[in-house]
């Protein structure tokens, strides 16, 4: 009724590869700068949190996904940008999505902008997309762009050019 199988034994096959000398195969050196990590690799990084006992004086930039409860004095651009309810930033924010829980003076600059109801702004917010729950306090002017972020680099105030007199 049973039979013995033969699935585990070594065969001829495998017993004539053990004998055989492996060869290696060269890998080929390319220095530490050149590596690229493949995408499917590369696990997107979680967000960076700035607690609510946190002060910070000066720009900050990543590339990545912020979520601030404390106070920032400066500029900030990153590609998400959550301003929680305990926040305050006093500078220009440049983001790929911002949602505003907290309060914020200056410009806002982003693809899709969201004030929730406990949001305080004061300053022009530039988007391409918005939204505005009720009870959020806004002081400053909306304007749509199909391409919020594109002057985002320019000066805030350009002094105008003098034309030459002939």
């Amino acid at each position: 009724m049973f039979s013995k199988s033969k699935i585990h034994e070594p065969g001829p096959k495998a017993a004539a590869e053990t004998d055989k000398p492996k060869a290696e195969t060269p890998v080929p050196s390319r220095p530490l700068g050149d590596f690229v990590p493949s995408a499917a690799t590369r696990a997107k990084p979680a967000a960076s949190v700035l607690s609510s006992d946190l002060t910070i004086v000066g720009n900050i930039k990543t590339t990545g996904d912020i979520n601030i409860e404390g106070v920032v004095e400066g500029d900030i651009r990153a590609h998400l940008l959550t301003v929680g309810e305990t926040a305050t930033i006093k500078g220009e924010i440049i983001a790929d999505d911002v949602v505003v829980n907290g309060r914020v003076v200056g410009r806002v600059r982003g693809l899709k902008v969201r004030l929730t109801s406990t949001a305080r702004v004061e300053g022009d917010i530039i988007h391409k997309t918005i939204a505005i729950e009720s009870g959020a306090h806004f002081e400053g002017s909306v304007q749509r762009q199909e391409d919020p972020l594109q002057g985002a680099n320019a000066p805030k105030l350009m002094a105008p050019e003098p034309t030459p007199e002939a």
